[in-house]
């Protein structure tokens, strides 16, 4: 158990917060994507908010920058290109939700991954 969390620590210790960052964000979007595939709520709330045409192309969207993301990692122009894609295809998600006068705590997801991948493309302009 010892050496296993050490190994562990020893990973981290390599690990950036950037890289974190962008693991959390690409891993959670490409959920987002095999979502929407397997659970029909996803394709509900495109429904609701009558956006049913733009589901599949937000998916798409949502997983080439993912995907932008995880190839960023080794070239930064990506990665700043992605993530700023994906900040602003999330506040456009949190536009949409206050327009149809969600709560916060619904819309939060939203807030926290463009919050989230603004981060990333900040600290990858640097």
């Amino acid at each position: 158990m010892r050496n296993y969390c050490v190994r562990i620590n020893s990973i981290i210790h390599y690990m950036t917060v950037n890289t974190i960052c962008v693991l959390i964000s690409s891993l959670s979007f490409y959920a987002y994507v095999a979502s929407y595939f397997i659970t029909p709520h996803m394709k509900s709330e495109f429904k609701r908010f009558d956006l049913e045409k733009l589901g599949l192309l937000t998916i798409i969207l949502e997983f080439l920058g993912a995907t932008g993301l995880i190839v960023g990692l080794k070239f930064s122009p990506i990665l700043a290109i992605s993530s700023l894609g994906l900040a602003l295809l999330m506040l456009c998600g949190f536009i949409v939700r206050l327009k149809w006068k969600d709560s916060i705590w619904i819309a939060s997801p939203a807030i926290f991954y463009m919050c989230l991948n603004t981060y990333i493309f900040l600290a990858s302009i640097k």
